[in-house]
């Protein structure tokens, strides 16, 4: 099987809007065995769009998919239907503009979009199958996990059940965890375990896809395999598959019936945006204080500045903190930026304490490569001390990320 992506549209083409959708499609398939041979841009120019179709497979312009196919542009009643039904639940008129989402090519058959009016469709056209989808990412993976990789894997002729199990991990760079998991695949025979990675600084997913007759057959083989990882990665781990950093610190702070309050200086809010808006931290998360200038931090929480950042008043901000917030744990993060411009050698030392009623446990690093790359490592790192404490793990472990 050889599959190809082609994206459409002017503002993909000339980078007003990222193309994240080629990358999501891409690694989602490579997760399944079902790798992408080429990958094409093309812009709102129906001929460039019509040859790009009669060469593989895209998205959804459907006057050109009917046209490459040879076949009609009919109106689908089914479609127009459901559309008509998406507008009444939602109390509102169905703009006489939005038929044309209905016109499909004769020959198609319908990917259903639950979450939106633009329905997916199949086609063949000359020995290709296309898979037309909306570009509005949201659909397009609704789409793309529930029907489309389904019908590829059908296709390709895979008879085995397919499972991803996925590590995520802060700490530790690619090579470093590729290194410590030298061997894993050889813990299973026939090559039914594949070692993969996906790095997004700050962190790193470590794939294991597994190949078995069924779903028995895949336990019995990742059994081992993640038993291994686990040990071999230890304390780096932060999460697996679906959960997150955050979600797993609000449920271990929820689980004890314990709160929490933040304090952040040059991170503007984004360690208290990971925890804030979820499900249930309405009843753990009491404050967040955001202030730019250190100064200003420390008179939000009810102290007086009287030296720079330092670990000690990591934990004096902290351990205020906690108390203004009557909360039963705090984490400060404060950042000294070095005094330069931004550059790959810009960096900054990172203050961070995490406050209870009966201590502090606090954390010096140095982080370097521009102010991007600070922020967002001061972001995990705080988050991620904070869970190693509510963890029982020592919050001062060397990272790969932290300059000596």
């Amino acid at each position: 099987m050889q599959i190809e992506i082609i994206c459409t549209g002017d503002e993909v083409l000339t980078g007003k809007i990222v193309n994240s959708n080629f990358s999501y499609i891409s690694q989602k398939l490579e997760d399944f065995g079902l790798s992408v041979r080429w990958g094409t841009t093309v812009g709102d120019d129906r001929e460039m769009l019509l040859r790009a179709f009669r060469q593989a497979g895209e998205r959804a312009d459907e006057e050109v998919a009917a046209l490459a196919a040879g076949v009609d542009l009919v109106l689908n009643d089914e479609w127009l239907a459901r559309m008509e039904m998406y507008f009444q639940r939602r109390s509102r008129i169905m703009p006489p503009n939005n038929r044309k989402q209905a016109m499909l090519p004769i020959t198609a058959e319908i990917i259903d979009n639950p979450i939106g009016t633009a329905c997916g469709f199949a086609l063949d056209i000359g020995k290709a199958r296309f898979f037309f989808t909306p570009g509005v990412p949201r659909e397009l993976r609704r789409m793309l996990e529930e029907e489309i990789i389904p019908a590829l894997l059908e296709r390709s002729g895979i008879q085995a059940v397919i499972h991803l199990k996925r590590f995520h991990s802060y700490g530790l760079g690619e090579s470093h965890v590729d290194s410590l998991l030298t061997g894993i695949e050889d813990l299973v025979p026939d090559n039914a375990v594949k070692l993969g990675f996906r790095a997004h600084y700050p962190q790193l997913e470590t794939k294991l896809t597994v190949r078995g007759a069924d779903a028995a057959d895949i336990e019995r083989k990742l059994a081992p395999v993640q038993a291994e990882v686990r040990e071999r990665l230890g304390n780096f781990i932060l999460a697996e598959d679906d959960q997150t950093l955050e979600g797993v610190i609000l449920a271990a702070l929820a689980e004890r019936r314990c709160t929490l309050a933040v304090a952040e200086t040059f991170t503007g809010g984004q360690i208290a945006s990971r925890i804030a808006p979820l499900p249930g931290a309405e009843t753990v998360f009491r404050r967040g204080v955001v202030a730019r200038d250190l100064a200003q931090l420390c008179s939000a929480v009810g102290i007086v500045l009287d030296d720079a950042p330092t670990p000690e008043l990591a934990a004096v901000v902290a351990q205020a903190a906690r108390v203004q917030a009557d909360a039963t744990h705090a984490l400060a993060v404060l950042i000294d930026l070095d005094d330069a411009a931004d550059a790959i050698d810009f960096g900054a030392t990172i203050h961070i304490a995490i406050a209870t009623a009966e201590a502090v446990a606090r954390r010096r690093a140095r982080i370097i490569g521009g102010r991007d790359w600070v922020r967002l490592g001061a972001v995990e790192m705080g988050l991620d001390c904070l869970r190693r404490h509510l963890q029982g793990l020592p919050v001062d472990e060397k990272i790969d990320f932290e300059k000596v």
